[in-house]
């Protein structure tokens, strides 16, 4: 890990050594795909990271607000990962209450709180006979 700023790290490998992505070929389809915006705007899998960009980082159901402290081109430990960079308040704010969203839709759906017993999967065969004829 380095910290000066004559260091040139790809973004790509970036983000695979602050384990936002496993490997480098999903951190580059991640860019290329427009899941990664540098300053706010698409660029590059090879843009060089400089210290105290702002990176928007969609990842799933997840969208992380990062600024980028360190640069290392070396994938460490989770802990030495997460000094690389910080994660704003509202990013983090705004990821919980995404996720208490979702729980609680989960929660008030009957429908998908449980598989299917013999009685509801005959219900089921029985409705769609009956929608198809």
């Amino acid at each position: 890990m380095s910290d000066n700023k004559s260091a040139k790290v790809r973004l790509d490998k970036w983000l695979w050594a602050a384990r936002f992505f496993k490997t480098r070929a999903l951190a580059k389809a991640a860019v290329e795909g427009g899941k990664v915006l540098y300053d706010g705007q698409r660029c590059k899998v090879s843009r060089t990271v400089d210290l105290g960009a702002t990176l928007q980082i969609r990842t799933g159901f997840d969208e992380k607000t990062v600024t980028v402290l360190k640069i290392s081109e070396h994938r460490g430990g989770a802990p030495v990962a997460q000094l690389l960079y910080e994660e704003s308040a509202d990013s983090i704010k705004k990821r919980m209450d995404e996720a208490d969203r979702r729980r609680k839709f989960a929660k008030a759906n009957p429908l998908f709180d449980h598989k299917p017993n013999k009685k509801e999967r005959r219900q089921i065969h029985k409705f769609r006979e009956d929608t198809i004829l």
